[in-house]
């Protein structure tokens, strides 16, 4: 079998028609990941030396990318021997991902768009996961679709979720128009990578558009838990939407923030805030990226957008964490 090396010096075997995130999942190695579609572009990182074959699309790549040597782990098999250059999470072992049954215990309406619901598990449960962390949700019909955990702790008010509408969406038109206390549903989970790193020191960056709000306000209650001598130089929040509407959450007062920047793209002429992108936002300020990490979560074009334009600022390409929303390829 192919053997696979990464920058770190770790390395691992993968099997005909498996992928290299998978092989590496079973050797005990976590590689960053997200959607396990080929869409998001959280699992890319680069060959250094080797060959691979694409099992499916590789849509979350971007003009260029496999020019010089980027593919997605999600959606690559070895070919050869491989040396990768990917961000290596060591040891670290996460939450095993289970299948629990759930009922929903509240359903909000904080906009007209979004629906937040919470979810209470058994008893005895025990679910573990990172702040920043995701579940997927079995609806009726064996409906499937993937949830960011808005709250750092469930043992007190259950697994928040922020849901948005989706038109013609099978499971948003059961939350907003069917679901109701006490539902029974599943869920499996916990899933993805985008979690707080060693923030230590650093001044902490996060960028968030619509519902990508959840995963942060996850991550912002976990940060007040952490010692002093662990805790970030500082913490920044920018939150876009379109109107003021969209931003559903009265966020900006969390102990964690020590600076919120509320950004829309669509206000009228009564809006005395920012205008525009998020990462535009930023930029214009011109920040020292110098000892920043940066956190996004939302559409998958702010994503890349900030990806591209925070490099090319100075921000190191593995200080820029990320979880792109994507629509579910399933129907």
């Amino acid at each position: 079998m192919p053997k696979i090396t990464l920058n770190s010096g770790a390395s691992f075997e993968a099997g005909p028609g498996v992928t290299i995130l998978d092989a590496a999942t079973a050797a005990g190695i976590t590689l960053p990941y997200s959607c396990r579609t080929g869409r998001c572009g959280t699992c890319k990182c680069q060959v250094a030396a080797g060959a691979t074959t694409a099992l499916f699309a590789e849509t979350g790549l971007e003009s260029g990318d496999f020019d010089q040597g980027w593919i997605l782990s999600c959606a690559r098999t070895a070919q050869s021997d491989l040396v990768l250059e990917v961000e290596d999470l060591g040891g670290l072992s996460l939450p095993p991902a289970r299948t629990l049954p759930c009922r929903i215990s509240s359903i909000e309406r904080p906009a007209h768009d979004v629906v937040r619901v919470r979810l209470r598990l058994p008893p005895a449960s025990d679910f573990q996961f990172l702040p920043g962390q995701y579940i997927d949700v079995i609806g009726h019909g064996g409906v499937k679709r993937s949830y960011s955990l808005a709250s750092a702790d469930p043992t007190d008010q259950g697994l928040e979720l922020h849901v948005r509408a989706v038109p013609g969406g099978a499971m948003s038109a059961h939350w907003f128009n069917q679901a109701k206390i006490n539902d029974l549903l599943r869920l499996q989970g916990p899933r993805g990578t985008f979690f707080l790193r060693d923030v230590s020191e650093r001044d902490l960056i996060f960028l968030a558009t619509g519902t990508g709000i959840a995963p942060v306000k996850a991550m912002l209650e976990a940060l007040v838990t952490l010692a002093p001598a662990r805790g970030p130089a500082s913490v920044t929040l920018l939150w876009g939407g379109r109107v003021p509407g969209d931003l559903y959450l009265d966020i900006g007062g969390m102990p964690a923030i020590d600076r919120y920047i509320p950004v829309l793209s669509r206000a009228d002429a009564a809006w005395e805030g920012a205008r525009g992108h998020v990462q535009d936002v930023l930029l214009d300020e011109r920040p020292d990226l110098g000892n920043a990490s940066v956190y996004a979560c939302g559409s998958d074009a702010m994503i890349h957008d900030a990806r591209r334009a925070l490099a090319r600022a100075g921000l190191p390409e593995r200080r820029f964490h990320s979880d792109a929303f994507v629509c579910s390829a399933k129907p």
